[in-house]
């Protein structure tokens, strides 16, 4: 990985080989990764040329804080980081969309399934991966798109978790799914909770008061 310039643009450039499709990419904290095969300069100035109304724009939300609010059609936020639509992460959800209608009420449900089927995939691994390292047993685990809460236990051991999750960090991710494993013990927020939360994420503090700072949707 190295950093180019690109007018005002700070970029860190990944090269790999054998790479099909190159990609940009910005996180939360607005670093621009692009990622290629190995090819030409003058192929890398044609790309980011295309691209540079997108990073502009997508910078701007970055600035503002609004990343988990989407140019639907145009971009995908996917664990903490916004994707062209165009993009090889995206490459399902384009599928999707060249298949339905283009109205409002066809690309949110082609971006919600999206986000189920990759939860699908995701989650259930981390989930068990915790799951056996606090030594616990939940009975069902399900993926619904929620508005208020990003999962929850019941007390028949059930656990619900938002495909939404899967637009935030790994980390964030990681701190949901521990807060509901730990509510197998503890049905409360209690210190005996918080106790067994920060035995497995001892940053757990820093996680929570990040993930409250974010709002899914638009008020």
């Amino acid at each position: 990985m190295h950093k180019i310039l690109y007018k005002d643009l700070e970029i860190w450039h990944v090269k790999k080989r054998g790479i099909k499709n190159s990609y940009i990419s910005i996180d939360s904290h607005a670093k621009i990764t692009l990622k290629t095969a190995y090819v030409s300069q003058s192929y890398i100035d044609e790309l980011l040329s295309k691209k540079e109304p997108w990073l502009r724009k997508a910078l701007k939300k970055v600035a503002q804080r609004e990343v988990l609010h989407l140019n639907l059609e145009d971009e995908i936020l996917l664990f903490g980081e916004v994707f062209s639509i165009d993009s090889e992460m995206a490459k399902p959800l384009a599928q999707m969309l060249c298949k339905i209608e283009p109205n409002t009420i066809g690309v949110q449900k082609a971006y919600n399934k999206f986000y189920l089927n990759l939860a699908k995939g995701y989650l259930p691994q981390r989930v068990d991966h915790f799951s056996h390292a606090m030594n616990l047993s939940y009975k069902g685990l399900r993926f619904k798109k929620l508005k208020s809460r990003w999962g929850s236990c019941t007390s028949t051991k059930e656990i619900t978790l938002n495909t939404e999750l899967m637009k935030i960090e790994h980390s964030l991710i990681d701190y949901v799914i521990v807060h509901e494993l730990a509510h197998l013990v503890h049905m409360n927020h209690s210190k005996e909770f918080h106790a067994l939360v920060e035995h497995y994420l001892p940053n757990h503090k820093s996680l929570r008061k990040r993930i409250k700072s974010i709002s899914l949707y638009d008020e």
